[in-house]
């Protein structure tokens, strides 16, 4: 559906970051379904750039696994599956637990003021119905763990994995079911991190993993 597609100019951002985040919100909105060809000479005139931002905006979607290019067909839109969506979650959960773990005895009073802050912003966004916001927010409450580990390293592995992991959040965060369990699950984690309960804070990360897990799986199917 090109129909949709309208180039966000950004004077701050190269043009094939510009063109990437198109894609990438058309992607995630549905408005480019799985399995639809992304054709460069068409989304070039469509957006009215010339082909090479195009051809690199695609890479960059591959990179995040958006996007998948078939021998002698092109590109297109990457399909959900459940084994793509399981081995993200598989390395996602165990860095989470290792973030948490670390957090836990790194963490400094400011940065636990922030995470609060972070809980009620993300809060306050789930009434808002904006899903582009609820989603930073969700992001910004995790960013303050990692960020609190003081592990560059750590902080980047996750950074790469989230990306790739950011369609099935999105999905997650259509249902406004899945509200509470997650503000629960929130309020848990900076128990967990106050009190510096290495135990319940793995079983706090590890749960939101796996209802986020147990949801997409449903509308996976539902997609095929």
């Amino acid at each position: 559906m090109t129909d949709h597609l309208t180039l966000n100019m950004d004077a701050y951002l190269p043009l094939r970051d510009v063109v990437f985040h198109t894609l990438r919100e058309a992607i995630l909105k549905g408005d480019l379904k799985p399995g639809e060809r992304l054709m460069e000479l068409q989304l070039a005139a469509k957006l009215g750039v010339s082909r090479t931002p195009i051809r690199e905006a695609i890479r960059m979607l591959e990179q995040e696994g958006l996007a998948v290019t078939i021998p002698r067909k092109g590109a297109e839109v990457a399909k959900m599956t459940e084994k793509d969506m399981q081995d993200v979650l598989q390395v996602r959960e165990a860095l989470d637990e290792l973030a948490a773990n670390i957090a836990c005895e790194r963490i400094t009073q400011e940065e636990l003021d922030e995470l609060v802050t972070a809980m009620h912003e993300f809060e306050i966004s789930t009434r808002t119905k904006d899903l582009k916001r609820i989603a930073e927010t969700d992001v910004k409450f995790h960013d303050v763990i990692y960020r609190a580990t003081d592990n560059p390293k750590l902080v980047t592995m996750v950074n790469n994995l989230r990306e790739q992991m950011y369609r099935y959040r999105v999905e997650y965060l259509k249902d406004e079911k899945n509200y509470p369990t997650l503000l629960k699950e929130h309020k848990e984690i900076v128990e967990g991190l106050k009190t510096q309960n290495k135990e319940m804070i793995a079983e706090a990360m590890r749960k939101h993993v796996a209802n986020q897990a147990a949801a997409v799986q449903v509308m996976i199917k539902e997609q095929e």
